[in-house]
């Protein structure tokens, strides 16, 4: 079978159109990696069935057959029916791919692909087994296997409180300023609360993504990725031009995981996502911590069980989390006690934000770029970090600063 199908039929999301008779020409499929990435946007993530034909096959192998029109013979074990239905799926997938564009994309972009054998690849995200990703998308300035051998995962509420806010960014910080990179799913809430702390520390941030890197998702973040990818790595398993999906978003969850010795839920409610980050935590054998909150919240019920059934180790601070995960009898806890995150361990434009609003009254975004003398981008970014922080808050007509915090206004 051809790898070009019907010129007039549009790219499914991941895939890109096929050349024309004088445009560039497939990789040759005996290039691992350009198998891998082919199959990235043939098969969903984690699929048990396509690890084992990998582990038996080889990816150009399982490319070649597939690009071919032709079935891979279902490995040891495997169901021959399970097998055959998916590699149907495959097949008329595989028929609009085209190598040399979808590597094409990922350069246009600035992103790299890391296989399983790669200098970069994290190794631990081999204990995946057969849910092994077949490739990794990487935009960053940092080495993503460098950047998580010394790591945690801080997950959460997308909803979150201003509580939950304030100990994820405060934790990630901690964790920052003592060399740990902090692993998160650059969603609103919890996660982006964590990867500001990090930043704000001066350390490697790791987001991993449900969607191609091209895309910005959620939107209201975008500005945090491009922090991120200039301070730490962007991940992704889908290739460029995947939009986000449900199930996207669970089974990436298995990589937050995996990349990490332990991970951290913040807040979290009884049917959060980030309960489903500390399932595949335990399955790995990592260890899964929980910060508790308010008996009354529900978005620290998550939490709560978790502690309650054994499931979760209480953590209230970083020294707690690096007790946990750092190297026995080299990373106790401390005595010192205090919260991380204060007033003097803020850059010049962040004290310029801080100063600018007010304490009993609102003030709307605009108001404080100018009053700081800052652009509405600058500003913005600054007054996140602050209110991921705890320092400000959103009133009914913009913001504030939050009780207990000094300064003008």
């Amino acid at each position: 079978m051809s790898c070009s199908g019907s010129p007039s039929e549009p790219p499914e999301p991941g895939q890109h159109a096929p050349p024309s008779e004088s445009g560039p020409r497939p990789a040759p499929v005996g290039d691992d990696a350009s198998a891998r990435a082919c199959l990235t946007a043939v098969a969903d993530p984690g699929d048990a069935a396509m690890g084992a034909l990998l582990d038996e096959h080889g990816a150009a192998a399982v490319w070649r057959a597939l690009r071919d029109g032709e079935a891979p013979q279902p490995p040891p074990g495997a169901r021959p029916d399970t097998v055959a239905r998916r590699s149907a799926r495959w097949r008329d997938r595989a028929g609009r791919i085209d190598p040399d564009a979808l590597l094409a994309a990922t350069a246009d972009f600035g992103s790299r692909l890391v296989v399983p054998g790669d200098p970069g690849w994290p190794t631990q995200l081999d204990q995946l087994g057969r849910r092994r990703p077949y490739a990794l998308w990487v935009r960053g300035a940092h080495d993503l296997r460098h950047a998580c051998l010394r790591s945690v995962a801080v997950v959460g509420a997308r909803a979150a409180t201003a509580y939950g806010m304030h100990v994820a960014a405060d934790l990630a910080w901690g964790l920052g300023r003592r060399s740990w990179a902090v692993v998160s799913g650059g969603a609103y809430g919890i996660d982006s609360a964590a990867h500001r702390g990090s930043l704000a520390a001066a350390a490697s941030a790791v987001a991993v993504l449900a969607c191609g890197l091209d895309l910005a998702y959620p939107r209201g973040n975008e500005g945090l990725f491009a922090d991120i990818a200039a301070r730490g790595a962007l991940v992704s398993e889908h290739p460029p031009g995947t939009p986000p999906s449900k199930h996207g978003f669970l089974v990436r969850n298995r990589i937050i995981a995996a990349l990490t010795p332990g991970t951290v839920v913040v807040e979290a409610g009884l049917r959060s996502g980030a309960l489903n980050t500390a399932r595949h935590g335990q399955e790995l054998h990592r260890t899964v911590m929980a910060v508790p909150g308010p008996v009354t919240s529900a978005l620290s019920a998550g939490c709560h069980r978790l502690l309650r059934d054994g499931a979760a180790v209480c953590v209230t601070d970083t020294d707690d989390v690096v007790e946990q995960v750092g190297r026995i009898g080299a990373d106790l806890r401390t005595d010192e006690g205090g919260t991380a995150l204060d007033p003097g361990s803020l850059d010049d434009t962040s004290r310029r934000v801080l100063a600018a609003v007010p304490h009993r009254t609102c003030a709307g975004t605009a108001s404080v770029a100018e009053t700081a003398g800052l652009g509405l981008d600058s500003a913005l970014s600054s007054l996140g970090l602050l209110a991921a922080a705890g320092f400000v808050e959103r009133g009914p007509s913009g913001w504030r600063r939050t009780a207990g915090v000094r300064g003008r206004g």
